[in-house]
């Protein structure tokens, strides 16, 4: 069973992740996770944090010599600006201060509800976990988890395919090709002519001290048919997909295929259609049956049905505004605006690719469920066995 956890604060001293699950003999490099890393700080839209921290991954326990060892792994990532708050931030008793806390909850975030449910009066102690800055380690775990996946053909990609109401044209490329668009766009998205009008309307938001939000495209290749379940609510992957991509902060909706859109749709008009083909499994497909179409997104009942995965999440604007809302002191209970803590413009870029990392994650969770193996060579003559017998099918 694939499962993780993930710990630290945002001004902490480190980021720690414990992922257990991934069998031995998996090759895994720092230098791997690492390049994830540098993509989430990356985007048109980044604010301040991102010019301190320059993220970096240790791998504390479960690889030996660059290859796992079946027991758990230890993923740290370092926060370099904790030597400004070591104190702030510390552990110890003796160094509290009251006169720094923070009484000004901000409108969007976690602070009120989270002062509330955990009785406190300094909202620090929850703005410094509920930080997307955790997802930071999150990432780490997804490139983990794309690093099993890949051993068997499976490639994760997201990108951004709306921000700030301006939406991408999605050119008919290979998934590979459109990757390679992906990568060389400031805002992570494959239309170029979008991306220009994405960064103008960053640069707007900028100027009138707003935020933009957006929505980002996960797309899964290579999945066999037959991951997930219908027997069970917990075990629908197109609902454990939901529900990762709406555990990242500030992620208001989820889509699976066509998702919304299929409601304004008659029938006819939504469900793909089978066709059966024996030539594909000459020709290196997994089956002979496919679909013209994927309004599904690679989901149906609850299963994966051999189509390419497709889930998209729409992310709100950052709460945290330079042009500051009007908030309460949850002490005094006098009205202020509300703290401005060091924010970004727009993360959506970066959203992609903590979207991608809990897609991944997912995926490989309901992988290792379906073929299992303590070993990589295991679990290989497992999916093998299986993939055969897709051909039969």
């Amino acid at each position: 069973m694939f499962r993780y956890l993930t710990a630290g604060e945002s001004h902490g001293p480190q980021l720690t992740a414990i992922v257990e699950g991934i069998p031995s003999g998996l090759k895994l490099t720092e230098a791997e996770i690492n390049l994830d890393l540098v993509r989430r700080q990356g985007g048109y839209g980044r604010g301040g944090r991102m010019k301190i921290e320059t993220d970096r991954v240790h791998i504390l326990s479960g690889v030996r010599w660059g290859e796992t060892m079946g027991s758990p792994i230890t993923l740290v990532v370092e926060n370099s600006d904790w030597v400004n708050w070591d104190k702030r931030m510390s552990p110890y008793e003796e160094h509290r201060d009251d006169s720094i806390q923070v009484t000004r909850a901000r409108p969007g975030h976690a602070d009120l509800p989270g002062a509330i449910k955990y009785d406190q009066r300094d909202v620090r102690n929850i703005l410094e976990r509920s930080s997307a800055r955790e997802t930071a380690v999150r990432v780490a775990v997804g490139a983990v988890a794309k690093a099993y996946l890949s051993r068997f053909g499976i490639a994760v990609s997201g990108c951004v395919i709306e921000l700030g109401g301006v939406k991408a044209g999605r050119p008919d490329l290979s998934a590979q090709e459109l990757q390679q668009l992906v990568a060389a766009s400031p805002v992570y998205t494959y239309d170029e002519q979008a991306a220009q009008e994405m960064m103008t309307a960053i640069d707007n938001a900028k100027a009138a001290g707003d935020t933009l939000g957006g929505v980002v495209q996960v797309r899964v290749t290579g999945v066999p048919a037959g991951l997930g379940s219908h027997v069970q609510w917990d075990r629908r992957l197109d609902a454990r997909l939901a529900a990762a991509m709406m555990s990242v902060q500030a992620f208001k909706g989820v889509e699976v295929g066509a998702g919304f859109e299929t409601a304004r749709r008659p029938g006819s008009q939504v469900h793909d259609e089978i066709f059966y083909d024996a030539q594909r499994v000459s020709d290196g497909e997994q089956s002979g049956f496919y679909r013209k179409s994927n309004n599904a997104g690679g989901l149906e009942g609850g299963i994966s049905n051999g189509e390419e995965l497709v889930v998209s999440g729409a992310m709100k604007p950052i709460p945290t505004l330079y042009k500051p809302l009007q908030s309460v002191d949850i002490v005094s209970k006098q009205a202020f605006e509300a703290t401005v803590e060091r924010s970004d413009v727009c993360a959506v870029p970066a959203a992609s690719v903590v979207a991608e990392a809990v897609v991944a994650i997912e995926v490989a969770a309901a992988f290792m469920e379906k073929f299992g193996g303590d070993s990589i060579a295991e679990t290989a003559r497992n999916h093998a066995s299986y993939l055969d017998y897709l051909h039969r099918f």
